[in-house]
C-alpha cells in the first residue's frame, strides 16, 4: 500500500475512534425525585453530569417506575453522536447484580415468565431469617405474590393463601383452612358453641 494511502487509512481510523459510541457505565449517584442519575463511564471511570434515568415503561397513562441504585450496570448511548450527552438505554445484570430468584420456584425467571422482587441485595439474609420483601412471579402455572411470611398463589382452579403455618385454600370443593382458626369479631370457629334448653353444645369439630 502506498504511503499516502496508508496515512489516509490511519486518519480515517483515528476519526472513527473519536466518534461517540455505546459504552458501559456504573451508576454513581441517584436523584429519584427528578428521575436522574450520574454514571461513571467505563473503562475510563469518567463521571457524567445528571442524565435521565432509564424509564421502565411510559406509554400514555401507563407508567412504571424502577429507579436505578448506585452501582447499577447500565448501557449508555450518545445522543446524535455527542460524546458528552448520553442516555441510558438498558440496565444490565452482571456478576455483582444478578437476576432475582423466585421464592416460589427457587430459580431465576425462565423464558415466558415475569418476576418482580424487591430487596434482592439482602434477600439471602432475609430468607435465612424467615422473611423477605415484596415479590410477584407470573408464570405459565399461574400467579404468585407475597411479602414476608405471607403469600398468595393463583392457579387455573385453585387459590391458596399462606401466612406462617396457616393455609387457606379455595377450590371447587369449597374453602378450607388448616393450621389455624376461623374468627369473626365475636366468635372463633374452634371455640364456638350453641346454647340449647339444658346447656350448650360442644365446641365445633373439624
Amino acid at each position: 500500500m502506498k504511503e499516502g494511502r496508508m496515512e489516509d487509512v490511519m486518519r480515517m481510523a483515528a476519526s472513527q475512534a473519536r466518534v461517540a459510541h455505546a459504552v458501559h457505565g456504573i451508576v454513581s449517584a441517584v436523584d429519584p425525585d427528578n428521575h436522574a442519575v450520574k454514571v461513571r463511564i467505563q473503562p475510563d471511570d469518567v463521571e457524567t453530569g445528571w442524565i435521565p434515568d432509564a424509564g421502565l415503561t411510559q406509554v400514555g397513562d401507563l407508567r412504571i417506575s424502577c429507579p436505578c441504585t448506585p452501582d447499577t450496570h447500565v448501557l449508555l448511548m450518545p445522543v446524535e453522536g455527542d460524546g458528552e450527552t448520553f442516555v441510558i438505554v438498558a440496565v444490565l445484570y452482571d456478576v455483582v447484580a444478578s437476576p432475582p430468584v423466585s421464592p416460589v420456584s427457587g430459580r431465576v425467571a425462565q423464558p415466558g415468565e415475569l418476576l418482580v422482587r424487591t430487596g434482592c441485595d439482602v434477600a439471602a439474609r432475609e430468607e435465612r431469617d424467615g422473611g423477605h420483601g415484596g415479590w410477584l412471579h407470573l408464570s405459565r402455572e399461574g400467579l404468585a405474590f407475597g411479602a414476608g411470611e405471607a403469600r398468595c398463589s393463583i392457579g387455573s382452579s385453585r387459590i391458596a393463601w399462606h401466612v406462617g403455618n396457616v393455609t387457606m385454600t379455595l377450590d371447587s370443593a369449597g374453602l378450607a383452612v388448616s393450621g389455624g382458626d376461623v374468627r369473626t369479631d365475636r366468635n372463633a370457629l374452634g371455640e364456638h358453641v350453641h346454647p340449647y334448653a339444658n346447656g350448650v353444645t360442644e365446641r365445633a369439630i373439624g
